[in-house]
C-alpha cells in the first residue's frame, strides 16, 4: 500500500481547513472573492464576514464538535457559514434538499443535528416537521426575515454595505484526524448515507485539485455544485455563484450558464455532465464560443467521448475537459481529460470496453479486487485481481473517507482495513486495470445483469447502443431472478424520434440488435424497450436511476409500446 503524501512542511497531525481560507485573505486580501447575484466580496471581506458568523456562533454556544445542519442555498452566505462553522470546530451537516423532502428529513432524523444554520424559510420549515428537528436547540438565521429564538447573521450585502468589521476570531485547534464535517450521498445507488470527513480529508483535497487541476488565482470559478465554491475560498480561486437550482442542473438555463461565463470571464467550472450536455448544444446550435473558458469539469456518470469533442469546439483553443473519477465516500481518485482521449481510445469506449477513467492521481492507489457482496474486514494481498480482469474497485489514499456517520453495518461493508492501519473504501463500482495502468469503469456493482449465460455489465453494453445516431442514452436492466434475469435495454431516443407506431420501433429495434452484434455481450439483448426520458439521480442529473426502472420495465416487458 502506499504510504500518506507528504505535507508540504504543515504539521502532518493539527490543521483545521478554516485556515486555508484565512491565509488566502492574507495572500490576496483585495481581490475579488465571490460574486452572486445579490453580492460580491473580496477575499478579505470574505473571511471578515465568515469572522462575524464564527463569533457569533461561539456567543451564543455552538462549541467544538456540536453537528450542525446546514440550511443554506447555494451563496456567498452559505460558504462564509460553513467556514464559520469549522472555524469554531463544530461540524456541518451537509444534506442536498434536491434529494426531496422525505429522504432529507430522513437524513435530518438520523444524524441528530444539536444546532442549524439556515435562512428564515428553512427555519419556518422546520417547524412544519418538529419531530425530525427535534435535537435542534441552537438556531442561526442568515439574511433577511425573522425565527424566533434565532439569532441574526447578516447576509452579505448588508455585511457590505453597512462596512462591518470585527477582529480576527480564534481559529480552534483541530487534528486532522478529528471529524469535520458529515456530507450525505444522494441516495442515487442506495440509502443515503452521512459520509464522515475530517480536516485532514478536505486539506488533502484542496492540495490535490490545485496541483491536478491547476485551480487557483489565475482563474475565474463557476461551481455549479456548490461546495465546490469552498475549495475555490480555500484556493484563492475567484468564484462567480450562478444562478440557478444546482439541486436541478437539467433545468438549468443554458443561455444564462453562457452569459455568466463570458460576462464573468470564467475559465474553470465544475458541473453535472448533463448541464454541459445541454450548454454544448445550445452553443453549437446558436454558434457562440466560450473564449474565456479553459477547465471543463464533469462528473456524475460516464462522459462520453462525443461530449469531450462537443465541448472542445465551444471553450478556449488551449481548454480542455476534466472527468475526475470518484465519489462522496473517495474523491478524485483519477482522471480523464478531452485530451487524452485519442481516436482508439475513443473506440474501445464506443465498442463497449467500459470508461476509461484514467490514471490514479498522486498519492492514490485503485486496486481490482475479487467481487464479493459480504464484509472483508482486512486487506490481502491474494484478493487483488490480475490487470485485464474485471472486479471491484478498492481505492486508498489520503482522500479516502473513514467511515459512515452512525451506520457501522454499511460502514463494515465499505471499509477494509490495512495491514498499516488505514483504511482502502469499496467504491461500489466494477472495473478492470488495462495495460497502461489506466483504470475502466464498468458501472455500479449492485447493476450487474445475471444471466443464465453470464454476467453483464451495463456500462459497456450500453455505450455500443448509445452509437445509434437516434439514440440520447441507454440503460440495461435485468428482469427476474437472479442467474436467470432476462437482459433489458431501455432507450431514451433524442428528442423528436419516439418511436410510436409499430413499424417505427420495429425498424428502431432491427437497428439496435444489428449494433448489438458487433460485441459480445450487447448481442444478449433481445428485448428494448423505449421511454421518453430515463429517471436519473437528483444531484447530477445524469446517474440513471435503475431500481426505478427495473419496476418500469418489468411492467412494460409483455407490452413495449411507449
Amino acid at each position: 500500500m502506499r504510504e500518506k503524501r507528504d505535507s508540504g512542511g504543515v504539521d502532518a497531525k493539527r490543521g483545521n481547513v478554516s485556515s486555508l481560507l484565512k491565509k488566502t485573505a492574507e495572500r490576496h486580501g483585495a481581490t475579488s472573492a465571490a460574486i452572486s447575484r445579490e453580492s460580491s466580496l473580496t477575499f478579505a471581506e470574505l473571511n471578515a464576514l465568515t469572522d462575524i458568523y464564527a463569533e457569533t456562533f461561539r456567543q451564543d454556544g455552538l462549541t467544538a464538535g456540536t453537528l450542525t445542519l446546514m440550511a443554506v442555498p447555494s451563496s456567498i452566505e452559505m460558504i462564509a457559514a460553513v467556514f464559520a462553522v469549522f472555524r469554531v470546530g463544530a461540524v456541518p451537516v451537509l444534506i442536498d434538499p434536491g434529494m426531496g423532502g422525505r429522504g432529507f428529513l430522513a437524513c435530518v432524523k438520523a444524524t441528530q443535528p444539536k444546532a442549524m444554520v439556515g435562512v428564515p424559510k428553512a427555519h419556518w420549515m422546520s417547524s412544519v416537521f418538529p419531530r425530525a428537528f427535534r435535537s435542534v436547540n441552537l438556531r442561526f438565521s442568515i439574511g433577511g426575515g425573522l425565527f424566533p429564538g434565532a439569532a441574526r447573521l447578516p447576509s452579505a450585502a448588508t455585511f457590505k454595505k453597512r462596512k462591518m468589521s470585527t477582529h480576527p476570531t480564534k481559529i480552534e485547534e483541530t487534528d486532522r484526524d478529528d471529524m469535520a464535517a458529515i456530507l450525505f450521498t444522494s441516495g442515487a445507488t442506495g440509502p443515503p448515507k452521512g459520509v464522515v470527513y475530517t480536516h485532514g480529508i478536505f486539506i488533502e483535497q484542496t492540495k490535490l485539485i490545485g496541483e491536478v487541476y491547476g485551480a487557483g488565482p489565475a482563474h475565474v470559478d463557476m461551481p455549479c455544485f456548490p461546495l465546490f465554491g469552498l475549495f475555490s475560498a480555500a484556493l484563492g480561486m475567484p468564484f462567480v455563484i450562478p444562478d440557478f437550482n444546482p439541486s436541478f442542473p437539467a433545468k438549468a438555463d443554458p443561455a444564462l450558464i453562457v452569459n455568466t461565463i463570458n460576462r464573468h470571464n470564467v475559465s474553470f467550472s465544475f458541473a453535472s455532465p448533463t448541464l454541459w450536455r445541454n450548454v454544448a448544444t445550445y452553443c453549437i446550435a446558436h454558434d457562440i464560443r466560450l473564449p474565456s473558458l479553459k477547465k471543463v469539469l464533469m462528473a456524475g456518470a460516464p462522459v462520453p467521448p462525443a461530449l469531450h469533442a462537443d465541448l472542445k469546439k465551444i471553450i478556449a483553443d488551449d481548454g480542455d475537459t476534466f472527468v475526475p473519477y470518484g465519489a462522496t465516500e473517495a474523491l478524485p481518485v483519477a482522471n480523464m481529460t478531452g485530451g487524452m482521449m485519442t481516436a482508439e481510445l475513443a473506440k474501445r469506449i464506443n465498442d463497449g470496453e467500459g470508461y476509461c477513467v484514467g490514471s490514479p492521481l498522486p498519492g492514490v492507489e485503485a486496486l481490482i479486487m475479487k467481487t464479493s457482496d459480504t464484509h472483508v474486514p482486512e486487506w490481502n494481498p491474494d484478493l487483488e485481481m490480475p490487470k485485464g480482469e474485471i472486479g471491484e474497485i478498492v481505492v486508498s489514499g489520503p482522500i479516502v473517507t473513514p467511515e459512515y456517520h452512525k451506520m457501522p453495518d454499511h460502514t463494515a461493508l465499505a471499509k477494509i482495513k490495512t495491514p498499516d492501519g488505514n483504511v482502502m473504501h469499496r467504491m461500489g463500482d466494477m472495473g478492470r486495470v488495462d495495460e497502461n495502468g489506466r483504470l475502466w469503469f464498468l458501472g455500479r456493482k449492485t447493476h450487474r445483469v445475471f444471466t443464465a449465460a453470464g454476467v453483464m455489465y451495463p456500462v459497456g453494453v450500453e455505450a455500443v447502443f448509445n452509437n445509434h445516431a437516434h439514440v440520447r442514452r441507454s440503460a440495461l436492466v435485468g428482469i427476474g431472478q437472479r442467474g436467470k434475469q432476462i437482459p433489458i435495454l431501455v432507450v431514451e431516443p433524442n428528442p423528436g424520434v419516439l418511436p410510436l407506431s409499430d413499424k417505427e420501433r420495429k425498424t428502431f429495434i432491427a437497428e439496435l440488435a444489428e449494433l448489438g452484434k458487433k460485441h459480445p455481450m450487447a448481442k444478449m439483448v433481445e428485448t428494448f424497450l423505449f421511454i421518453d426520458s430515463l429517471p436519473v439521480d437528483i444531484r447530477h442529473n445524469a446517474k440513471i436511476d435503475r431500481l426505478a426502472l427495473v419496476e418500469w420495465a418489468a411492467k412494460r416487458s409483455l407490452n413495449p409500446k411507449p
